[in-house]
């Protein structure tokens, strides 16, 4: 190894503000390919380590940190099969997510407010459960959480949902797939309620959005770090 080649922790730590003990971390994690041992037994890095560690920061945006260390620990084994399909799964995770939002913005496009119904027409538990695939504790879950208010059947005591909570119910499972946390999705859907409309969400659904688009220009930032590693290597 040529002495200009040869980088130290700090060397590598300095470029992205990092400590020298995170990037020994990242080698030890797979993340970094394993470093050269001086006589002193100290790391040698080299600008293929230096490019390892830009290419992981670069994809972690877009691809999250086990994501990206995935990629990365397959880009060192050399496994170029494995990394396309990583980077592959990423896009495809992200375009189901896009699909996912557009379905959350045409279905409270579609928000009808609700009606007097019989309860006889009302789902129960296991019913409304169903129908969104989700297991009926989930739905507890919700009411605990004020997201859905149920009702009970006079004669036979079960939990009915009317057609407002059948409506939150759709629009809590969106949001839940879109990442929002069960009390963020709780204020979202009060308001909705409250505005018998859709309107109150407009500002969520643009910063669900914007954080799309973020993600997917991350995604196009690391691959460009990723593609220069992979050269480097050889791959």
């Amino acid at each position: 190894m040529r002495r200009a080649d040869r980088l130290r922790p700090s060397d590598l730590a300095r470029e992205h503000g990092l400590s020298a003990q995170a990037v020994r971390n990242y080698e030890d994690d797979g993340i970094l390919p394993p470093a050269p041992r001086g006589d002193q037994g100290y790391r040698h890095y080299t600008p293929v380590h230096a490019q390892a560690l830009r290419a992981f920061l670069a994809l972690r945006p877009g691809f999250g940190h086990r994501g990206a260390a995935a990629i990365l620990r397959a880009a060192n084994a050399g496994d170029e099969d494995t990394v396309a399909r990583l980077v592959d799964q990423g896009h495809a995770e992200l375009l189901r997510d896009r699909a996912t939002l557009d379905e959350v913005t045409a279905a409270l496009a579609a928000l009808d407010p609700a009606g007097d119904r019989p309860m006889s027409g009302a789902p129960t538990v296991g019913a409304l459960a169903h129908q969104l695939g989700l297991h009926p504790a989930t739905l507890r879950k919700w009411e605990r959480a004020g997201i859905l208010h149920a009702e009970r059947d006079p004669a036979t005591g079960y939990r009915r949902y009317p057609p407002a909570a059948v409506r939150d119910a759709h629009l809590a499972r969106q949001l839940r797939r879109g990442g929002y946390p069960l009390a963020r999705i709780a204020r979202a859907v009060a308001a909705v309620r409250e505005a018998d409309g859709a309107g109150p969400l407009e500002e969520a659904l643009s910063e669900w959005r914007s954080r799309l688009r973020r993600r997917s220009r991350a995604m196009l930032d690391g691959a460009a770090e990723l593609a220069a590693y992979l050269r480097l290597r050889g791959l």
